[in-house]
This record gives structure tokens, C-alpha cells and sequence, in this order.
């Protein structure tokens, strides 16, 4: 049973990861969450993939209060697991991060307080790291003179196009409280990507999984990694759970981006596949497939053929 593929492999392949909020050595995030050992879970369940991203995107508030041990923790977790996969690192500000702790703990800069604006070629797919944040504040705003300069840098199409990255993400929010959280004056930010080379928005910053479109790109956001905010709250009313973290997985396709959801953490079982049965279920005729698929008492009016016996008994009992 063969099955004729209608996409191309992707393109580019990024690991989209936001929100850490690390604390203090020790510390449990709002007396409960371990920050650390959330990120240390997800890059434990993720190897398990055995896949290699180009890049880590981390969009912002990677530390809960700009503490620079905070920065040194998660560098110190997230660049062996970069080395080990051959992906490249780029950090994003965050309106719980303070810039010249963050310049110097992850980028080993002393630029103090600038906006923290970068560009990063990932395999022809350039990457824009946007800097959303305004210091002390909570919402976040795009100056005239970033807006500029990105105008600049989008004159100049890139060879894959272009992903901007930053942390408030310019979408709307079904909690009413995020309005007083949220960009500010998203049009002139919608002005300068219409008709660029931008394939895509990332950001974070909602602790919640949500995906919309802006200036003719589409916009994924990442949960958190620390807490996610629940959405099944009364009106005006806002609450923080531990559960629910997720990171994305971000496929750029010739045409198309594609978001991808993964929960963060250990799960009960329910059925596997290996890729040797998969295999051998390839190689089966629709209908030998379908007999394969038969659930425990029904019957099927279809016989395996002696060559897939033997695959079929554990594949039948895996997949259900």
C-alpha cells in the first residue's frame, strides 16, 4: 500500500520555544513551577524524534526578572542541546527581560540598554529578531527607528524569505484582560511587512497556543514552557496553571508555514508503531490493510496474504 506524496519536504525546520521565565538558582516560578526542569523535560522528550533543527527561536521572557544567573542557567541548558543538534541560537526579548543583563548573559554584548534588534541568516531563511519591548512596561510598542531600520533590512528580499520573530505577538486575545498586555499600535507594524518577503510571525508573550494572520503572513504563538493561562475563565478574570506548556515545531514549505503544537511532558501510552512494522504495513494492499486494521471482533472479508502475517498480528494489536 503506497501512497503518492502531495508535499515537498520542507524547506528550512525550526524549533520554536517562548516564555521560560527563569528564576533564581532554586527557585520554584510563583512558588510552584520549576522553570528549568519544564525546559530540561522538553529538550528530553524532543531528541526523541531523532530530528535537527535549523534553529532555536526563543521569543522572549526567558528570565521572569532579568536576574543575569537566570540567563546563565538557560544558556548553560540550551547550548549543549544547540551543539548536539547543529542548530543555531536566537534569543528575543521579553517585557519580563532587562536588556543589559540579557546582552551580556546571552549575547555576550555590553550595549547596555538598546533595543535588542538583530538579523540571522538561517540557511538562506533570514530570521529577524525584533525587540517589542518597552523597559519597566508590560505592553510592548515597535519605536519609529525600528521600524525604520526594519523597513531597511526588508528592502532587500532575502534567498528563503523572512521570519520575524518578536515577543508580543500582534494578534487579538479571547482574554480581555491581554488588551492592556498587548503591541501597541500594531498598523504601522502591519505597513511595513505588506508585501515583503516576511513568510511568518513568531512570537510568545500569551502563555497559550494561537495562531492568526498579519500583513498577509501567518502568526504562530508559543505557549509557555513555565505556566499557561487558562482559558476557560470568567470575563475580566485571568489564572495561571501548571499545565498545559507546549513548544512549536515550524515547518517553512515552499508556499506554506506550517505550526505545530507539541505538549511538553510524559503520557500514558495508547499505541505504538515502530518503523519496522510501519514498514512492513507499506507493503501491504489496501485491502490487507484494511483486514489489518479490523478491530477485536469484527470481521473483515479480507484474508492477509502469508507474507504479512506475521507483521500484521503486532501491527493489528499496536495501532489499536
Amino acid at each position: 500500500m503506497s501512497t503518492e506524496l502531495q508535499h515537498p519536504a520542507p524547506e528550512h525546520f525550526i524549533l520554536h520555544i517562548s516564555d521560560t521565565h527563569f528564576v533564581a538558582d532554586n527557585d520554584l516560578l510563583h512558588g510552584s513551577v520549576d522553570s528549568d526542569e519544564n525546559l530540561r523535560q522538553l529538550f528530553r522528550d524532543f531528541v526523541k524524534a531523532q530530528v535537527k533543527p535549523e534553529a532555536l527561536v526563543f521569543t522572549g521572557d526567558l528570565a521572569d526578572t532579568g536576574r543575569p544567573d537566570a540567563y546563565v542557567r538557560l544558556r548553560n541548558i540550551v547550548e549543549p542541546v544547540a551543539e548536539e543538534l547543529g542548530a543555531k541560537i536566537i534569543w528575543v526579548m521579553g517585557n519580563h527581560d532587562a536588556r543589559t543583563a540579557f546582552r551580556s548573559g546571552l549575547l555576550d554584548s555590553d550595549a547596555g540598554e538598546e533595543s535588542v534588534d538583530m538579523v540571522h541568516d538561517v540557511n538562506g531563511l533570514r530570521i529577524i529578531a525584533l525587540d517589542s519591548t518597552v523597559p519597566g512596561k508590560h505592553h510592548g510598542e515597535i519605536s519609529d527607528e525600528q521600524l525604520a531600520w526594519l523597513s531597511d533590512v526588508l528592502a532587500t528580499p532575502a534567498p528563503h524569505g523572512t521570519l520575524i520573530a518578536l515577543h508580543h505577538p500582534p494578534v487579538p486575545s479571547p482574554l480581555e484582560m491581554m488588551a492592556m498586555f498587548e503591541l501597541r499600535e500594531q498598523s504601522r507594524f502591519e505597513k511595513v511587512i505588506e508585501g515583503t518577503d516576511v513568510r511568518g510571525i513568531l512570537a510568545g508573550h500569551l502563555h497559550y497556543s494561537t495562531f492568526s494572520t498579519f500583513g498577509g503572513a501567518p502568526v504562530t504563538v508559543a505557549s509557555a514552557t513555565c505556566y499557561t493561562q487558562d482559558l476557560n475563565v470568567a470575563p475580566k478574570s485571568m489564572r495561571g496553571q501548571n499545565g498545559a506548556q507546549a513548544f512549536n515545531l515550524i515547518h517553512i514549505y515552499q508556499d506554506k508555514m506550517l505550526s505545530t503544537v507539541v505538549p511538553i511532558g510524559e503520557f500514558s501510552t495508547v499505541y505504538s508503531v515502530t518503523a519496522e512494522q510501519m514498514a512492513a504495513f507499506e507493503k501491504m494492499t489496501l485491502e490487507e490493510a484494511t483486514a489489518a486494521m479490523t478491530a477485536p471482533g469484527e470481521e473483515s472479508a479480507v484474508e492477509p496474504s502469508t507474507d504479512v502475517e506475521a507483521a500484521d498480528g503486532e501491527l493489528a494489536e499496536s495501532v489499536r
